[in-house]
């Protein structure tokens, strides 16, 4: 079967696997102020518009937090974490991407259903209470 290009998503496909040219997506959620102090709980539910196939997690934050506690976080879909190690940001920064300990998802790539529901958790925060603007990132691409 010959490649086709598929409506605007732009993802060529040759005998139905996804080509290495897939297009990446990010969902970047805004789950606290950029002034207000994080707290834990639920900061952010929303659904997906479409299937999604999750390659990828990070998180920062606007304010870095203090004092030993990590800031600890959690996507989940369907009320089940999508994360067998959670996204950690360390005391004194301000992403995730240079934690001690880098998230690990559940399965990888980890693919979600379209409409699913997705939670974005604050389990922890840094004992200092000094952490503000927390942005979560879900990254990865459309599912055919």
């Amino acid at each position: 079967m010959g490649k086709r290009l598929i409506g605007s998503v732009g993802l060529a496909i040759a005998g139905g696997t996804p080509s290495p040219y897939t297009r990446t997506t990010s969902f970047v959620i805004a789950c606290g102020a950029e002034d207000e102090a994080l707290t834990t709980g639920t900061k952010v539910t929303f659904r997906l518009p479409f299937a999604f196939t999750v390659t990828e997690v990070r998180a920062s934050l606007t304010t870095a937090g203090t004092g030993a506690n990590l800031v600890t976080l959690d996507f989940e879909a369907n009320d089940t974490s999508m994360l067998s190690t959670k996204i950690t940001i360390d005391a004194t920064d301000t992403t995730s991407t240079e934690a001690s300990t880098q998230p690990v998802l559940t399965s990888t790539p980890l693919a979600l259903s379209d409409d699913a529901s997705i939670d974005c958790d604050v389990d922890q925060i840094d004992s200092g209470g000094a952490s503000k603007g927390l942005k979560m990132y879900l990254i990865g691409y459309k599912t055919l």
